[in-house]
Parts: structure tokens; C-alpha cells; sequence
């Protein structure tokens, strides 16, 4: 949902998702004069509550006298020093108003200029065609610290850690696959990591019930299949895999689960989550259940072809006689699943030919680094923006970053930087992981974000990592949704929260550097804006998309 008000000097665009809410601010040139930032209330017509929004940073003039690590202040005294906040505390099927205050004077005495009311809908997770879960990804951060001591999930009680962590992930995927309650109904899956056992479970009891469950797994040199037979036997699901061995040098990488109806396929399960307990719980990954006979239909034949267990060769020619590349500008509301491996790389090219004619902005998730086919068009200045989030920079990092347009954020923690002297942030508490992942910790999302706040968006999602080998070698997945909004703001509003946590982290690293002479508190005077109203700036750019 996307609404937008204005009133003289200040104007407010919000963007909700499921679990998001974006705020896009602006003021003319004429009103930066004295602005020390924006206080936001919000109210929760749903729970009937409301509360000051807060965040971590403080004027150090006004530095509260029992501030704590990792205690956060009220936006009413320690204004937002941003055009773009996101409320990350929303929840899904909530009303709120959010009443956005821009802030004069000085520190000490703060005086109120004008105020803008926008009343928003967030979406639901689960609601017609798409149901879309995110889990909450950043298992190192003040949230987690603040509540349970960055303890290991496994040692907080009645699972509160988990429960937070999946924020519905888990009890999405469970929900789906109990949806075959019967022997009226089948399950065909192709999974890569399957090793968590209440999903595991989950399939044994469908098939108990006469369910038909039949799971394609990789069990090639380079896939986790020790982990996974292992998994399967203790579960008693053996009688149902499917082993997948050609290529040994290749990966089976699919996550997706096909529910069928009496024979007929109805409805999907995709996106980047490895049935695991890192997958669901730790790193950053999304479940997508897609409600279209089609798609549906198109997966299950996809999913017969694996189950012959064919060499990539003639794979490759299968999946493009049955599946051809896209080509151009997809119609719009068009819903096109993609399955690798194909004989060329011309569907990445597609991928990295839309990112380049992105009319105003793009947005990439990478696990593994920016394969070289994308990194190309990265290298290019934009007039646009860009956002690109990686868990590790890799080999074609300097061939993007800092090109006009691009803005780039890096997996990481805060880890005791209340220890560095002089420049220590006093304020914030240490971070450490779950311990969940070894492989991948941070983020594992596959997804590409094309013009998300136009009224044509494209979102291209799945399992595939955006690489040469995802398209020519590995047995891989991706969705390509164009003009869906709901899709495209849930989407747009989960990178947005991981870019902003990581981002953040980045900007911690350098500015705490002993050289710079810099603290993290809130700016005294109308300085910060500067970039904001500076043409040449990734900050301007930013303030005019969202706004």
C-alpha cells in the first residue's frame, strides 16, 4: 500500500509491506534552515495503542543521564536525522497512522515546525495469489541482544528465540504442507539442504495420511546429502526420495514444493529457504507460496524432468523447450517461472539487461558476490539508484562500488565496539550470530527488484544466486513477477529493513576509526542535510525516490 500526503513545507510517502512500514519525507529548500531531524508518532488503530517511534542516536548535548546499552530514545526529543525511516516493528493486517513532525531550534529546546498524518494498511503475508514470508534475518543485532542476551536459540526458553527469529517462516512452510490433509492430495518437492526435522516430520505424517509424497534430493559429490539421508531415515521418510546424482560437480539447489488436488497441481512453495534450521532461523530468506494452476503445473513438469534424474545436457534442452528464456518486456501482471540449467546464459543477461534500463531504481541481493554479467551493468553510472546488500563483497566488488548511483551494505555485527577508546558507542550492545550458519550467516535471499515504487514493477526471485553456474550447470528455480505493487512493496520493504541494519554497521566500522575524529551522535545544527540536497549525492537520490 502506498500513500502519500503533504502539507506546505513537508510532504510524507508511505510504503507498507507485511511486517514494514517506509516513510519518504521532504521538505523544499526553503525549510532546511535550522531542521534538526523529524519526530514520528505512530498509532495502532488495530491494537489500540501508540507510542513515540524511537531509535539509537541522541544529541550528545542532551545524552539522556540513564542511557544503558542498547537503550533507544523517543523521536520527540532525539529526532530522526533521515528522509527515509522504516518502522520495522509493524505488523502484518494492522492500521496505523503515522504523524511525521519536522524539528527546529536547538537540542536543548526543541520547537516544533509542521506536521503531516498519513493512515496506512499493512499487507497481509498471506492473501490471494502470493503469500510472502521473510524471516527476520538479523539474529545479530540490538533486537536480539536486548531480548535475550544473544544467547543460542536453543538455550531460551519455549522456543521464544525461534518463534522470533522465523517470524512465521516455520509455521508458514508447516501450514503448507499439512494443507494435504488426505489421499485426495500430493506433494512433489525438490529440496537441496532438508535436514530440519519438524519439516521432515511434517512430510512423513502428509504420507501416513495417504498422502502422495515424492521429494527429489540432491545427493551429488558437492551436495549436503549425508546430513539429509541421515534426517530422512530418523524421520521415515526414505520410501519417498528421489536421489538426483548426474553432473556430481553441479548442485540440485531447488527449495520448491508442488501441492497437487486430486492429480492436478494447485499451488507452489518457493523461494531461497533450505529446509534447515539455519535456513528457517538464521540467515535471511524468504518463503513464497504462489496460488496459480499454471505456475503450479509448470513447476510439476519441471519437477517430473528431475525426477528422471537426466544428465545437464539434455536438461538444458528439456527446460528451454518447455520453459523458453524471457525475452523483451514481459505483460505486465505476467507471473513467468524460470528453471536452469538452460543452454545459455541469455536468461541472466535478460536479469542484467532490466537492471540496466531500470527507469529510476534497482535492488540486488548477492549470498555469494556480483557474478561478472551484472557487475557490468553495476559498473556503469545511473542517474537512478541503486541498492545492492552482498554477505561477502567478492571478486567483481570494486568494479561497483562507489559508482555514482550505487549504494552497497555488507553482512556484519557490532562486536564490542564499546571498548574503542575514545570513540566507543557507549550506547549499543555487543552482537554475535546464532551459530546456526557456517556457510553462508547473513543473507541468502536471491532476489532482484526492478522500478519497485513505479506502477510496473518487476520482482525476479527464487533460489538462484545470479550466477553463470545458476543458469548453465545448477538445478535451480527463479519467479519473475512484473506489475504486482503488493508484491513488489513486501519485497521492497524487506531489503530496505536488512539494507538499513547492515548499512548501518558498515558506516560503524569507518566512522569509529581512531583517525576520524567522528562519535555517532546527532548532528547540533542543519549540517546533516547537506547531502541530501546536494544533486551529486546517493543521499539526494534517495530522498527524491521515496519521496
Amino acid at each position: 500500500m502506498r500513500v502519500r500526503n503533504k502539507k506546505e513545507r513537508l510532504s510524507v510517502h508511505a510504503i507498507s509491506g507485511t511486517n514494514t512500514v517506509l516513510l519518504g519525507l521532504d521538505v523544499p529548500e526553503s525549510a532546511r534552515k535550522g531542521l534538526l531531524g523529524f519526530a514520528i508518532h505512530r498509532i495502532d488503530h488495530t491494537s489500540r495503542s501508540e507510542c513515540w517511534l524511537r531509535g539509537f542516536r541522541w544529541f550528545r548535548a542532551t545524552e539522556p543521564r540513564d542511557l544503558v546499552p542498547g537503550m533507544e530514545v523517543e523521536t520527540k526529543c532525539h529526532p530522526i536525522q533521515a528522509f527515509l525511516w522504516g518502522d520495522y516493528t509493524a505488523r502484518p493486517d494492522h492500521i496505523y497512522t503515522y504523524t511525521v513532525v519536522s524539528m527546529y531550534g536547538r537540542p536543548d529546546s526543541l520547537r516544533v515546525g509542521k506536521e503531516v498524518s498519513v493512515r496506512v494498511l499493512t499487507e497481509s503475508e498471506d492473501y490471494g495469489r502470493h503469500a510472502i514470508f521473510f524471516n527476520r534475518g538479523v539474529a545479530g543485532s540490538q533486537a536480539y541482544a536486548r531480548r535475550f542476551g544473544n544467547r543460542p536459540p536453543n538455550e531460551v526458553p519455549h522456543r521464544e528465540a525461534y518463534i522470533w527469529l522465523s517470524r512465521g517462516l516455520e509455521e508458514a512452510i508447516l501450514s503448507y504442507i499439512a494443507q494435504a490433509s488426505d489421499g485426495s492430495y500430493a506433494l512433489r518437492a525438490a529440496v537441496y539442504e532438508f535436514s530440519y526435522p519438524p519439516v521432515l516430520d511434517a512430510f512423513a505424517a502428509a504420507a501416513r495420511k495417504g498422502v502422495g509424497v515424492q521429494i527429489v534430493y540432491d545427493r551429488r559429490a558437492r551436495g549436503p546429502y549425508e546430513a539429509t539421508e541421515e534426517a530422512v531415515e530418523s524421520a521415515g521418510l526414505t520410501h519417498c526420495m528421489i536421489p538426483r546424482t548426474k553432473n556430481p560437480s553441479y548442485i540440485a539447489h531447488n527449495k520448491f514444493i508442488v501441492l497437487l488436488k486430486n492429480g492436478k497441481p494447485i499451488q507452489v512453495w518457493t523461494g531461497s529457504t533450505n529446509f534447515t534450521e539455519g535456513g528457517i532461523f538464521g540467515q535471511s530468506n524468504v518463503g513464497h507460496i504462489v496460488r496459480d494452476a499454471r505456475v503450479a503445473e509448470a513447476y510439476l513438469g519441471y519437477w517430473k524432468r528431475l525426477a528422471e534424474d537426466p544428465d545437464a545436457k539434455s536438461l538444458r534442452r528439456e527446460n528451454l523447450d518447455c520453459n523458453a528464456d524471457p525475452l523483451g518486456s514481459l505483460d505486465e501482471d505476467a507471473i513467468y517461472p524460470v528453471f536452469s540449467p538452460r543452454t545459455s546464459l541469455a536468461e541472466l543477461e535478460w536479469f542484467a539487461e532490466r537492471m540496466g534500463q531500470a527507469t529510476r531504481s534497482s535492488f540486488l541481493t548477492s549470498a555469494f558476490g556480483v557474478c561478472e554479467t551484472l557487475a557490468q551493468v553495476l559498473g556503469t553510472p545511473t542517474d537512478g539508484a541503486r541498492y545492492i546488500m552482498l554477505e561477502k563483497p567478492g571478486k567483481t566488488f570494486e568494479e561497483f562500488h562507489g559508482v555514482p548511483g550505487n549504494r552497497v551494505a555488507i553482512g556484519a555485527v557490532l562486536r564490542h565496539h564499546q571498548e574503542i577508546g575514545d570513540q566507543r558507542l557507549h550506547g549499543w550492545l555487543d552482537e554475535r550470530l546464532t551459530s546456526l550458519n557456517d556457510h553462508v550467516r547473513y543473507l541468502h535471499t536471491k532476489y532482484m527488484l526492478v522500478d519497485p515504487l513505479t506502477e510496473n514493477p518487476t520482482v525476479i526471485s527464487g533460489s538462484a544466486n545470479f550466477s553463470h553456474a545458476s543458469v548453465a550447470n545448477n538445478d535451480e528455480n527463479m519467479l519473475i513477477i512484473r506489475s504486482n505493487k503488493r508484491v513488489s512493496d513486501i519485497f521492497l520493504g524487506e531489503f530496505m529493513r536488512l539494507f538499513t541494519h547492515f548499512y548501518f554497521r558498515d558506516i560503524v566500522d569507518r566512522i569509529l576509526q581512531p583517525q576520524s575524529g567522528k562519535a555517532y551522535h546527532l548532528t547540533s545544527d542543519d549540517s546533516w542535510t547537506e547531502p541530501y540536497f546536494d544533486a551529486d549525492s546517493i543521499y539526494h537520490r534517495e530522498r527524491v525516490l521515496f519521496r
